[in-house]
């Protein structure tokens, strides 16, 4: 392997993380423009193991939108990120594979159902896995899905 090709290797790491983060960071905002910007236009979602939907992006983040008003922070971590880059039309690196850890604290908007000021009261965990594409615009998703594996509730 050239030193040129390490090079790309580690830049598109480095691309792939920064999508990963910036995901994290639209969800945690609200930020549901720069959600759908994350996405290739035929890109998709998945949060049914965490009570929620499957479908297109765009679909997904206004229920999104909608669902998250009841929490009035969230601040996702998302750790132990294995990337993998696969083949697309012969070129290598055209896609990528991540499978990544997460857990979400969050506090209840006030006003919803048992709210309190302080710590979060909902803390959910569990894995996410992310199917990418190089486009001409930087790598997008083209899938995500979460695997929730537990929870803690209120009281």
């Amino acid at each position: 392997m050239t030193q040129r090709v390490e090079l790309a290797a580690v830049m598109d790491r480095l691309a792939v993380d920064g999508l990963v983060t910036d995901y994290a960071v639209a969800v945690d905002d609200g930020d549901w423009t720069a959600y759908r910007r994350l996405f290739t236009p035929d890109g998709r979602a998945d949060y049914r193991s965490a009570g929620g939907i499957e479908g297109a992006a765009g679909d997904v983040a206004s229920w999104l939108a909608e669902a998250m008003r009841l929490f009035a922070m969230r601040q996702h971590l998302i750790v132990n990120r294995r990337v993998s880059f696969g083949v697309l039309e012969h070129d290598t690196g055209d896609t990528a594979r991540v499978q990544a850890d997460y857990v979400n604290p969050m506090r209840l908007a006030e006003g919803a159902q048992d709210a309190a000021a302080g710590a979060p009261d909902f803390v959910c965990g569990g894995r996410y896995g992310f199917a990418l594409l190089r486009t001409p615009q930087g790598w997008r998703v083209r899938e995500v899905v979460v695997r929730e594996k537990w929870r803690r509730l209120p009281g």
